[in-house]
């Protein structure tokens, strides 16, 4: 069984991270959605709602695609994620030139590790290319509309959450 990895903090999960995983269903049997629990960050929805709002969203796409996709929390190591859930590739989602200069440094530190898991690049579809959680949670923040680059069940949880 082919097992990916698609992590990330999905502060919230956007139609960007939604494209990535429907296009990445199509080259695994089980793709684990890694949630990581960056305390850092300072994550606007607990790791509870970001794990629902994904497993909600992806139900649909493993019933439309025929592959197991589950939610995992981790807080360890990429790495020790990936072998925790026994993930032979490390699924990852570009926008832009910026994004790859980080992605390479992790891809040689995440080989140096452990060189048997491989990471595979998906190229975010153009109109969903400018997407961020970050940026969307701006824009929620200020009112604006982010119906195009969230599912409405996000901007829902969105707007209970900034606007009480």
């Amino acid at each position: 069984m082919r097992i990916g990895l698609y992590p990330g903090t999905f502060d919230p999960i956007t139609l960007g991270h939604i494209d990535i995983i429907r296009r990445a269903s199509a080259l695994v049997d089980k793709l684990v959605i890694g949630v990581a629990i960056n305390r850092d960050k300072g994550p606007l929805f607990s790791l509870e709602e970001r794990v629902a709002m994904i497993e909600a969203e992806c139900a649909k796409l493993s019933e439309q695609t025929g592959t197991e996709i589950v939610a995992h929390p981790f807080e360890n190591l990429l790495i020790d994620c990936a072998r925790d859930v026994g993930a032979q590739i490390i699924v990852r989602g570009l926008r832009a030139v910026a994004d790859f200069e980080y992605e390479f440094q992790m891809v040689g530190m995440n080989r140096a590790l452990d060189s048997s898991v491989e990471t595979v690049f998906l190229m975010a579809e153009a109109r969903h290319q400018a997407i961020a959680s970050k940026l969307v949670k701006e824009i929620a923040r200020l009112g604006g509309d982010v119906s195009n680059f969230v599912t409405p069940l996000v901007e829902e949880e969105l707007s209970k959450r900034l606007n009480g």
